[in-house]
């Protein structure tokens, strides 16, 4: 397994009357962030939040290329980000202990916090459609360029790590300065992550590790 210590490349807020930082998404212009209460926009080259969407944001965030989606306790929602209006709803496959959320393959993708899982999700219905086991809590997951990345963070100990979408084997590994949690993960398609902060109320860029051709 290949191990790197993580190179934060910017750190974002705190943002005023925001506590908490828990999933992010990124849309291609905007990181969006759930914060309890809100979905908020961010502008990473300004660094200050653009908008906000008043709706239940308790925990991962995901955009399709139209839509996002958020977890919110039980239920995943399906948002206009023009209006903020929610389309729909589905189950959440944990019932409440859902965490990370991605979008990849026309699916979801839906961490399981305890469970220690992801699962892929339809996303009309909720159907479980796969299971892949984690052996760390899982706080936020993203795919680029094929590859499956999820976050952990228990106690002081923090991670990004690369999983064989088959197997669940960790096949790399980002370690996080010691109290410095993820809570949310996305990739910007490029060399970045962008980080949910937990309670820190930060939005953290993390450098993506190159990958030497052969």
């Amino acid at each position: 397994m290949k191990r790197s210590k993580a190179e934060i490349v910017r750190e974002y807020g705190p943002f005023p009357g925001t506590e908490q930082v828990h999933g992010v998404t990124f849309d291609g212009r905007h990181v969006w962030f759930a914060s309890g209460d809100r979905l908020n926009a961010l502008d990473p080259g300004s660094g200050q939040t653009v908008r906000s969407i008043d709706v239940a944001a308790h925990a991962g965030t995901a955009f399709d290329g139209q839509h996002l989606f958020q977890i919110a306790e039980d239920r995943i929602q399906k948002i206009d980000p023009e209006t903020g209006r929610v389309l729909a709803t589905i189950p959440a496959p944990a019932g409440g202990g859902d965490s990370g959320l991605a979008w990849a393959e026309g699916t979801l993708w839906v961490g399981c916090y305890q469970g220690r899982k992801i699962h892929q999700v339809d996303p009309e219905t909720g159907r479980v459609l796969r299971t892949i086991e984690s052996n760390r809590v899982v706080t936020g997951v993203t795919w680029v360029d094929g590859e499956l990345w999820h976050g952990t963070w228990e106690g002081d100990e923090s991670d990004v790590r690369r999983l064989d979408p088959d197997t669940g084997e960790v096949l790399e590994m980002i370690e996080m300065p010691s109290g410095t949690g993820v809570s949310g993960l996305e990739s910007d398609g490029g060399d970045r992550f962008f980080c949910g902060g937990g309670n820190s109320g930060k939005v953290r860029a993390i450098r993506k590790p190159g990958r030497i051709s052969a």
